[in-house]
């Protein structure tokens, strides 16, 4: 039984929705638990520190997503190569391509320790953060990019194991670092009292947990692949298909993480009130999104083993029924947020007012997050198929060309001697407008059907 039950899913075969599905909910349980690091650390900070700790790991968040947009790219490429090559049965090339993954891995690493903590003032000033908190999300950023490693290793040895079709083991080590986490976070911030920076080195160790437990558990995979010193050496081949098909969702993640700190120095504009408003509300946002995510995830994996096998039409039917069922899920999960939004917003912060404004700024883009299911399974299945070029210019045309005008344009038209910064609530608005417009051009994308022409083109005889 726990070997069937961490074995390796082969997408290739039995019913589409079912074996979606069935990939599905151990990676959304193990992004429920990931969210779960930035989660408990707003919480421990916010009810042991104060709101105004709270707004400063939320303000970092921006910033940090920035740095990581180089273990984007090679983790999007990674589950694409890895996904085909498993499903064409290719032993050699799914070798060579997780042993230049753990390489690439290595090098973003370094670059990140380096570059990381060099810019992150300079970048916190841009921002317009507020001194109140600056000092605070300086030291948070700092500690979490010299230990990046372990975040940047997980996720790219994650993303390897669902490439495989293996999601149960992501979930178990997850879990077990997660744990780990709201442990250390409790001493260091409790018992120790240091504050922001106890959180960030919290984060950092158990990061490092669940990056070594997925290595072991690869380097035990024989069955599937060759985990040897010769295959851990850059091959100029490979790097340049994981480079390729991974660049455009870096790009993708770098203008994303630029639209956000755009928007940040507009959400500082309005003070550190609403700022923490915001922190909870994207806290929350973390964890409803999370079928999106899961689902779009989960159709890179399932389009592309069926096109490394060959199998077009279970792509096809899979996108529909596939899509529709993730609709279905996260229109139930989004209820329960807005059911039980106050009581969970509670747990962030004692402040009546600062859960009211949470609370109405989520009742704005609800619905959005049924929506926004459309967006992700379709640019999944796209990934899958090796077209990650559509979808980058999908997330520039909603994050940047929309999102960023709209919010400044809406607040700016709002402004009044009575809102002399304008409603904070269009900021909400101009996202939910992004997301719909986004879910809109996305169908249009996919039944036009060029990302087709992208399919099979990895796939060929053995190097």
């Amino acid at each position: 039984m726990r070997s069937k039950l961490f074995a390796p899913v082969d997408m290739t075969e039995g019913n589409p929705v079912i074996q979606i599905i069935r990939f599905t909910i151990p990676m959304l349980l193990g992004n429920v638990a990931q969210q779960l690091y930035n989660t408990v650390d707003s919480i421990i900070v916010g009810r042991f520190v104060g709101d105004n700790a709270l707004a400063a790991v939320g303000s970092a968040g921006p910033i940090l997503n920035l740095m990581l947009v180089l273990f984007m790219g090679i983790s999007v490429g990674a589950s694409i190569m890895v996904a085909q090559f498993f499903g064409a049965r290719q032993r050699e090339s799914l070798s060579r391509t997780i042993g230049s993954c753990v390489i690439l891995t290595g090098a973003a690493s370094l670059i990140i320790m380096i570059v990381g903590p060099l810019v992150t003032m300079p970048l916190l000033r841009l921002l317009g953060t507020p001194e109140s908190i600056i000092g605070w999300c300086q030291s948070y950023l700092i500690i979490i990019f010299l230990g990046i490693a372990g975040g940047g290793y997980y996720n790219i040895l994650s993303g390897v194991l669902r490439g495989l079709g293996d999601s149960m083991s992501a979930l178990v080590y997850l879990l077990t670092a997660t744990a780990i986490n709201i442990v250390f976070d409790y001493v260091f911030v409790a018992y120790f009292g240091l504050g922001v920076a106890g959180v960030a080195l919290a984060t950092v160790i158990a990061q490092f947990v669940s990056a070594f437990l997925s290595l072991r558990r690869l380097t035990r995979m024989k069955d599937y692949f060759d985990m040897k010193k010769e295959y851990l050496v850059p091959d100029g081949e490979y790097v340049g298909q994981l480079i390729r098909l991974g660049i455009p969702s870096g790009i993708t993640q770098a203008i994303f993480s630029m639209s956000m700190i755009v928007v940040q120095s507009l959400t500082n504009s309005f003070g550190e009130q609403f700022i923490a408003a915001n922190v909870i509300v994207m806290r929350i946002d973390g964890f409803v999104i999370l079928p999106a995510l899961s689902f779009g995830a989960a159709m890179t994996t399932y389009a592309g083993q069926n096109i490394g096998a060959g199998r077009m039409d279970r792509v096809l039917e899979g996108a529909k029924k596939g899509t529709l069922t993730a609709m279905g899920i996260s229109a139930v999960v989004t209820g329960l947020i807005l059911l039980l939004g106050r009581p969970i917003m509670g747990l962030f912060t004692k402040t009546q007012e600062l859960i009211d404004l949470s609370y109405s700024m989520m009742q704005i883009i609800a619905v959005g997050y049924v929506i926004i299911e459309i967006t992700q399974c379709l640019c999944g299945i796209m990934r899958g198929a090796g077209d990650t070029v559509s979808p980058m210019w999908i997330s520039i045309a909603t994050s940047v060309a929309l999102r960023v005008p709209l919010a400044y344009g809406l607040v700016g038209v709002t402004k009044s001697p009575q809102l002399p910064q304008g409603d904070c609530a269009m900021m909400y608005v101009s996202m939910l407008i992004s997301w719909s417009l986004g879910a809109v051009i996305t169908h249009a994308v996919y039944k036009r059907g060029k990302w087709k022409e992208k399919a099979n083109l990895m796939i060929g005889e053995e190097v």
